[in-house]
Parts: structure tokens; sequence; C-alpha cells
């Protein structure tokens, strides 16, 4: 037969052009495999065109194609050989996405940690000193839009026929507006005034800006705290994050030994369980505040006028003929001014004892640093009236220590202040307590400010 008459010559003939047909290309294959990697995205896109690849004829073998095919659709981003770096640059350039906006980080210190815009909704803090919102969205933010609204709810007549604001704290209020308008413009940004209800204004300028958050502090009474659940309500529908602070007392709320629903009804007892209790630093104004979005294009706006309020101007004469000077310079710059006097007195008096005081002395029974006023409008905070005292002072006033008389156990003006402060305190606590709705004042349980606790 054929294949048993065969020589041993034709079979080594044989076996040499089988082991010929067998053997692989001469192709490198740690080049061939990164090139596969690198370029199985192309080839994955149809294209119409001859390929000009020098590698646009090569046959990959199957197993490194459909390596190549599984992590192209988990990856675009693997570098290109870097023999072909020249060509490897408009290649990638075509293959990267759009470039994306950074996200933004839990933790603001991130150099991410940005928002592209956050709206500072000023409302009973018309300052820069010591304003944790205002603080907080300009560290936060790329752009921030501060806004100040009249809310016409505050005008008015009221049920029982009386003014909701009177031409007094209405031309003390302009001039808080105008002063905080001017410390935002020194520092590269501005105020946005408006005349609306909040609910209404704010979601259409973060539409028009494309704002994320909304900044504000929060207040204690009962149409205060319902206008910010508006606001709430609506930036939350809107996908508008709203955050709220607190600095509008001496004693943070979140300090606080208690949960606001235990607030003692009594200032004795309240007293009581704050004593101790340790009062945050304030926090420096910024000198350099973010600015403007250039979004939106929102015109700051004028200051209303007391006309366009619906109040008259306050008469300049009394009804006895007499000129009035009751008018009172509102803002920010005439509150600091009116801390640091005061404070430069406190410290120039001498210490008066319990049996010497007089009407005419700063520590009588008239005594009375005559700034609520600025307090009331948030152009002073109480932590920083702490701090300009405790700087003035001549030696350091214990929170802690029992009062006398209610005053304290030394009667100077300094102390004597503070402790008015905490009366403030709890008024505002107690308050905010009642002014929730998931809260109602219990008749048998009224809030008192009786001092019987102390004794």
């Amino acid at each position: 037969m054929a294949s048993s008459s065969s020589s041993p010559m034709d079979l080594q003939t044989l076996e040499q052009q089988q082991q010929e047909e067998e053997q692989p290309q001469p192709l490198q294959p740690p080049p061939m495999a990164s090139l596969s990697l690198s370029l199985s995205p192309l080839l994955l896109l149809p294209s119409s065109k001859p390929s000009l690849s020098p590698f646009s004829s090569l046959k990959l073998p199957s197993q490194l194609s459909s390596v190549s095919l599984h992590l192209s659709s988990s990856s675009l981003s693997s570098k290109p050989f870097s023999s072909y770096s020249s060509s490897s640059s408009s290649i990638s350039t075509l293959r990267s996405p759009l470039p994306l906006l950074p996200r933004r980080s839990s933790d603001p210190s991130h150099p991410v940690a940005g928002r592209r815009c956050s709206i500072v909704w000023f409302r009973c803090d018309l300052r820069i000193h010591d304003n944790d919102a205002l603080t907080s969205a300009s560290n936060d933010s790329l752009s921030i839009l501060p806004v100040y609204l009249f809310d016409p709810r505050d005008f008015g007549k009221s049920s029982s026929g009386f003014d909701r604001t009177g031409p007094y704290r209405a031309a003390f209020l302009r001039d808080s507006v105008a002063d905080l308008r001017r410390s935002l413009q020194s520092r590269g940004s501005d105020l946005v005034v408006r005349v609306g209800r909040p609910e209404t204004i704010l979601p259409e300028l973060a539409r028009a800006v494309g704002a994320d958050a909304v900044y504000a502090h929060r207040e204690v009474s009962n149409d205060e705290v319902r206008a910010e659940e508006k606001v709430e309500k609506v930036m939350q529908d809107e996908g508008v994050e709203m955050k709220l602070f607190w600095g509008s007392t001496l004693y943070h709320i979140d300090d606080l030994p208690f949960e606001l629903d235990q607030m003692p009804l009594n200032y004795g007892g309240f007293t009581e369980r704050v004593r101790g209790l340790s009062v945050r630093k304030t926090i420096e104004a910024l000198d350099q505040i973010k600015g403007l979005p250039s979004r939106g294009d929102v015109d700051p706006g004028e200051i209303p006028s007391l006309t366009e309020l619906g109040l008259n101007p306050p008469p300049v004469i009394a009804q006895d003929g007499k000129p009035v000077n009751a008018t009172l310079v509102g803002g920010e710059t005439e509150a600091l001014q009116k801390l640091k006097t005061f404070a430069a007195e406190c410290h120039a008096q001498p210490k008066k004892g319990h049996t010497d005081i007089t009407q005419d002395s700063i520590y009588g029974a008239n005594f009375s640093c005559k700034i609520s006023p600025w307090l009331a409008m948030g152009c002073l905070s109480p932590r920083s009236m702490f701090d300009e005292l405790k700087k003035s002072a001549t030696r350091t006033m214990s929170m802690a220590s029992k009062p006398k008389n209610g005053t304290g156990t030394d009667d100077t003006g300094m102390n004597w202040l503070l402790f008015e402060l905490l009366w403030r305190d709890f008024f505002r606590f107690i308050t905010r307590k009642y002014s929730s709705k998931k809260r109602k004042l219990e008749p048998s349980a009224p809030a008192t400010a009786c001092t019987g606790a102390l004794a």
C-alpha cells in the first residue's frame, strides 16, 4: 500500500512541512496584547472609511479579541501604546467624554467640595461678623447670591388695627439693610433686595442662577418658623438643599444640656441647667466673599422706601410741639461702634457696691447699654458682645457664679449685661420650643420668668 511503501525521506519531508504550517507568525505577544487593549474601543466603533492605522489589517487571536472586547466595555481610559504617543493624543481626544463638573464632597474642606452657587437668605442676621450662614456658604460655594426680602406680611395692619412694623422700626431696618449691602460690596459681593414672600421669590432666584442650596439662620417666632417651613418645602420640591443655622443666642441651641422639648419653663430652672456651659467662639468676618453668579444676570434692586412699604415717614415734631429726636441709625457699623464705646465705659467706671448705686451710674436701676435694637435686628450677635466685654473687662466674670438680687456676686455693668443676655436666651429658646408645629403650649404648665428657683 502507498502508506506502507513511503520512504523514510518522504516521511521526514512531510513532518517538516507540517511543522512549518503549524509554526505561528513572527509576532511579539506583549506589544500585540497591549495594542489590542488600547485600540479595542476603536475596533468597536463602526467606520465607513478605511483605517490608516498600521494595525488595521492585523488579525488577533480569538482569545485576545474577547479579552479586549470585555475590557473596552468597562474602561475607556486605558493608555495607548507608548510608541504611538503622537497619534494617541488625537485618538484619546475623540474617545474621551466631555469634561464634567466635580462632584461635591461631603467634606467642606475637600478641594472639590464647592457648590455651583448658593443663596444666602438674610433675615434677622444683618451682619458680616459672626454669621455662620454667610461664612459657610462662601466657603462651600463657587459663587453666592446674598438676598434680603421685605415680606409684605411683616407690614400693614394687624388684626388689632396696629402697624405690624412702625415707621421708626422700618427706617432702622432700611438703614441696616443698606449698611449690609455696603459691607458686602466692599468684600466683592452685593445684596439682592426684593419685596415679596420668601416662598415665592427665593425659588425664582434659585432657578435663575442655578443655585443648589439656600443658607439661612433659624428664627424663633411663630410667623418666622412658618415662613422657613414654607421655604424649606418649596425648595425640596425644586431639588434645592436648605441649610439652616443657629446664631441668635449667647448659647448655641446644640450645646444645651437638654433637648428643646425639655426646656425648663422658668428662668431659674434654665440658669441651673446651663450653669458652667461654655460659649462658642465668634466667627471672624471674611475679608473676601465669593462673588455673584454669572448666570441669570440678577439685578440687585433698590431698597424700598417707607412709602413703598405702606408707611408714612416718622414725624419730626411731637404732639407737644417739641422736635422728635428718637431716630436711631441701624446697621452693623453703628452697632460695633456703640459696643466699643459701651465696653470702654464699663472698663473706666469704678466698681460700685450694692449700697452705693445711683441712678446716674451706669450700674444703677436705669442702666442700659441701649444696644437692644441692633441685637434684635441681628446687626450684632450676643457672642460678639460677650467677646468684646471680655476683652475690656478688668477680670474674668464666671458665668457659673450664683447671682445675688438678680445681678451677680460682683455687681459690675459687664456682669449685669451678661446675665441680661441669659434672660434673652431663655425667652428665645422658650419661644422656639412652642413655635414648632409639633408642640402645643400646655395650659397647666405656662412658661414663666419666675426666678424663685434661684433662692
